[in-house]
């Protein structure tokens, strides 16, 4: 399934031109989706419509996906039905988030609306919410999910409940979502706001590896920036992150050779099947390299969880392997070559048997 980036746009608490012009940014840098709040809305429908349909309309001659969250007593507001979405289709939206649930039945029925408009589901609720939707055959197509995002700091959802969360959808195989923030960002749908995120580990983490976090857990198929502006800056370097294995960014030892870098940097590393609970292998590169020398530096005392590793000249056979350090070891026949960066070490979890990684140093 393809994995995308998007950004969240609040027409009931910002300004129109200001809307068009940062989501005109966020298609400049591939951006596909956006997350569009009704919650809010208090204005009559017909101005309502106008509002939206000018803003939904010019998303979607960019390239974007919109889908409008709302909450069942949006269909009281604006005097529709759950069974009729003729409301939501002339507006051009590509489909509605429930952010409250029905009964099961009735998100089935939506499902096989004649405009085809997606149904995004709460996903972040550990419960048989989806399976009870799926009881009653809905055009499973049709039907996507998102988690919320949340404004309070301290309230954002814990890993190990995501990740339970998530896996009730993934098995379905449905297209999932979860939320970001920007560090410089002010907007969202309501008076309180500490970020908009959906774990709260992201809340005071840097986009881009929250970004690298999500698409690594294999749970996330669309990140979402919850909060209105992201910089140009934080959607570009969002933009800059592989969607479908870890790149790591690290920082060179000062005596770090450039034999020792062009493996770092230029090869596609994997690690070895057979795994071991101290140390991630890519042994393909030693081959390679093999008749390149690897003088001894930065090899002595502890290696660390984080660091990375090159055999050196007095490894034998095994010179030129580059290792990630997954527990605190000593070996002085391995150079400490790179070390990753804080932010990114929480990655390492996801380097499992075979999985594909790639490094880059951080300032080159």
């Amino acid at each position: 399934m393809e994995r995308r980036l998007g950004i969240s746009v609040y027409p009931e608490h910002s300004n129109m031109e200001d809307d068009k012009t940062y989501i005109k940014m966020a298609s400049k840098y591939g951006f596909k989706r956006i997350f569009m709040c009704m919650l809010s809305i208090t204005r009559p429908k017909e101005e309502v419509k106008k509002h939206f349909k000018e803003i939904i309309t010019y998303s979607r001659d960019l390239g974007f996906e919109v889908i409008l969250d709302i909450a069942p007593n949006i269909f009281d507001i604006l005097e529709i039905s759950y069974d009729d979405l003729t409301f939501f289709n002339e507006l051009s939206a590509s489909g509605i988030r429930l952010d409250y649930g029905y009964d099961g039945s009735k998100e089935a029925m939506i499902s096989f609306n004649p405009y085809d408009l997606k149904v995004e589901l709460n996903m972040s609720n550990d419960v048989a919410y989806l399976d009870n939707i799926i009881t009653y055959k809905p055009n499973v197509n049709n039907i996507y999910g998102c988690h919320n995002f949340y404004p309070q700091r301290g309230t954002g959802l814990p890993y190990d409940f995501f990740v339970r969360c998530s896996n009730r959808f993934k098995k379905y195989g449905i297209r999932t979502a979860a939320f970001v923030n920007s560090k410089y960002a002010t907007i969202g749908p309501w008076n309180i706001n500490d970020g908009l995120c959906t774990l709260e580990m992201h809340r005071n983490l840097d986009i881009a590896t929250a970004t690298k976090h999500l698409f690594a857990t294999g749970l996330i198929d669309d990140v979402i920036v919850g909060n209105a502006y992201a910089s140009e800056d934080e959607l570009k370097r969002m933009s800059e992150v592989n969607k479908y294995q870890v790149v790591f960014s690290v920082v060179a030892e000062e005596k770090t050779s450039e034999v020792e870098k062009t493996i770092i940097v230029n090869e596609q590393h994997f690690r070895r099947g057979d795994i071991t609970n101290q140390v991630a292998r890519s042994t393909e590169v030693r081959k390679k390299y093999a008749k390149e020398n690897f003088p001894k530096h930065d090899n002595t005392g502890i290696f660390k969880r984080g660091d990375v590793v090159i055999g050196n000249d007095d490894f034998g056979k095994y010179k030129g392997e580059l290792q990630l350090i997954l527990q605190d070891c000593e070996d002085e026949r391995k150079n400490k070559v790179a070390r990753i960066t804080e932010d990114e070490i929480i990655l390492l979890d996801f380097i499992e048997p075979w999985s594909k990684f790639k490094l880059v140093l951080e300032g080159e």
